[in-house]
């Protein structure tokens, strides 16, 4: 199977890189596509026959973690940080995973808590995962939220993980995945969408002057 660069934010990276401001985006993933953790391995994580069956896009990603199914119904926050050295992911982590906590809650989305390294969980099920990328001039986090996305296809592109935190509790992933449309409704999971594409608390959070907002119709 070919696989290509995940290059979603790849033109945040470099401008960071050219003049040390950090920035921002938060954006529907304009299409369909697998994507691979840097060291995924398509084997032990990919239904590889569907995937080439149906034409899907597979890529690899600059973070870590599991191979994942992104469409339009993913909403996806990243940033870059000009940060010096190699350490720090731990605490990194932590802090912007608790800043998407608050932000979720202002924008109408309480009770959401951090489980594992740094999922997004609501009422026990994974609404959102994240994955880091560390140089030693920067660092790139990236999370999905899972606004509406297709756990059919999910479930047809990729196996169950190799590895899983603890509270998955070996559940498939249309079982462990939490759409917000169904927790909340569709109606309701798009008005939250919207709000956070408004909500300038993204920037406040990381105490950045440069944002860059877009959104993809769905």
């Amino acid at each position: 199977m070919r696989i290509d660069p995940y290059d979603l934010d790849d033109d945040l990276i470099a401008a960071v890189r050219a003049d040390g401001r950090q920035r921002t985006r938060l954006q529907r993933y304009p299409g369909r596509a697998v994507v691979l953790g840097r060291g995924g391995n398509p084997e032990a994580e990919l239904n590889s026959r569907a995937i080439v069956d149906d034409g899907m896009p597979l890529l690899r990603r600059h973070g870590g973690g599991c191979a994942v199914f992104l469409d339009p119904g993913n909403l996806i926050f990243s940033v870059v940080w000009p940060l010096p050295g190699l350490g720090g992911i731990k605490n990194a982590f932590s802090e912007i995973s608790s800043g998407l906590i608050a932000a979720l809650a202002d924008a109408g989305l309480p009770g959401v808590t951090q489980e594992g390294i740094s999922d997004l969980v609501l009422e026990g099920r994974k609404i959102g995962g994240s994955c880091i990328y560390r140089s030693r001039d920067l660092l790139y986090y990236s999370t999905t939220l899972l606004i509406d996305p297709d756990l059919a296809l999910v479930e047809r592109y990729l196996k169950h993980p190799p590895r899983e935190p603890g509270y998955r509790r070996g559940r498939s992933h249309a079982q462990f995945m939490g759409s917000l449309a169904e927790i909340l409704g569709a109606a309701e999971a798009e008005g939250l969408a919207r709000a956070l594409e408004r909500n300038d608390l993204w920037s406040a959070m990381c105490g950045s002057e440069q944002s860059a907002y877009s959104s993809a119709s769905r």
